[in-house]
């Protein structure tokens, strides 16, 4: 007999691309997805795999390589480093014009309202604007401004949307926790990449984190940044303005000083210190969101947890797509073989 679903997809940041390979396993087992409630880029997976597109959006999140998500990459310097219409913009294309209603199964995304100091349950009206608002990550991404309402990311209040399931009458609830800081056993699978390309990645995050401070719109000015203060900012940020080198931070054996080796020899992001501002806002953000999603499992403890470690990978590390589905994978793999195991 199909057991059914009710899935609950957490927040996380890049590591949400882990919630494509848990969904994929739970397909594969033969798992009746009934219902999701996600948080950030849990209700963007959640949303996009209730219209149907999962598919097309994991291919394209596949496909791209450090200088893809450059490209990606609108920087804004306001309430956000990044405005996010580019990316927006292209899950817009892939999903479509829909509305939460007409989906195929129950969503919930989980956003905060800044201006109110409450959490916003989107469940009906347009899926694109739930999923922008929900994945409006502080710092980031710039909020969602809904009326008189300031939209950001839902971790804020709920990183683990579990209550909106509740009343599912599904046979399982499964949370997907991206916060895990127990898993260590659990390392992210090393796919080889241009350490040139990835350098300018790095550097742009960097840099937009130490630049974050020294912008503020000018009173009566337009939303854009005015030329002369772009200009400056944008020579280190441009890959293309700069020939591609190696970091100067690279050890002698070909890696980079930001990473570690576990005893197996996989690469493990080095989570011990921000190199920016911006790492620092994410980090700070990250053990709140980890704090939070353990009071949530303990006042509504779901049937099965999947655990992906928050040592991953980095909070905004968006071009690991390929990486961090095998990884979920991996996990809810191992995690419903231990359920189904012993039930």
């Amino acid at each position: 007999m199909t057991q059914r679903v009710a899935l609950v997809l957490g927040s996380g940041g890049a590591r949400g691309y882990a919630h494509i390979g848990v969904i994929e396993e739970l397909e594969a087992r033969g798992y009746d997805i009934a219902c999701i409630a996600g948080c950030s880029m849990g209700a963007v997976v959640g949303g996009i795999y209730a219209a149907g597109k999962l598919k097309e959006y994991r291919d394209w999140t596949q496909s791209l390589d450090y200088l893809d998500v450059l490209r990606l990459l609108d920087v804004s310097f306001r309430l956000g480093a990044i405005r996010g219409e580019k990316v927006f913009g292209k899950i817009r294309e892939i999903v479509g014009e829909i509305n939460i209603e007409d989906l195929s199964i129950p969503f919930t995304a989980v956003a905060t309202d800044l201006t109110n100091q409450q959490e916003i349950w989107f469940q009906e009206g347009c899926l694109h604007q739930a999923m922008r608002a929900s994945a409006a990550i502080p710092s980031l991404f710039t909020p969602v401004i809904q009326g008189k309402r300031m939209l950001v990311d839902g971790g804020l209040i709920n990183p683990l949307p579990i209550v909106p399931v509740v009343s599912s009458h599904c046979d399982l609830i499964i949370a997907v926790n991206l916060n895990s800081t127990n898993q260590q056993h659990y390392q992210l699978p090393v796919i080889d990449r241009p350490p040139a390309l990835k350098s300018r990645f790095d550097l742009l995050m960097n840099s937009l984190g130490s630049r974050l401070p020294s912008f503020r719109r000018k009173q009566g000015e337009d939303d854009e940044l005015l030329l002369q203060e772009v200009e400056p900012a944008q020579a280190p940020l441009n890959p293309w303005l700069q020939q591609a080198a190696p970091p100067k931070s690279e050890s002698t054996d070909g890696h980079s000083a930001g990473a570690t080796k576990s005893a197996s020899g996989s690469r493990v992001a080095d989570l011990s210190g921000p190199a920016s501002l911006l790492e620092l806002i994410n980090q700070s953000f990250e053990v709140m969101q980890t704090s939070l999603a353990q009071y949530k499992i303990a006042g509504y403890p779901p049937d099965i947890l999947i655990n992906v470690p928050r040592r991953a990978c980095r909070f905004f590390e968006f071009y690991k797509a390929p990486e961090l589905i095998m990884l979920g994978r991996q996990i809810a793999r191992d995690t419903l073989d231990r359920y189904e195991k012993e039930n």
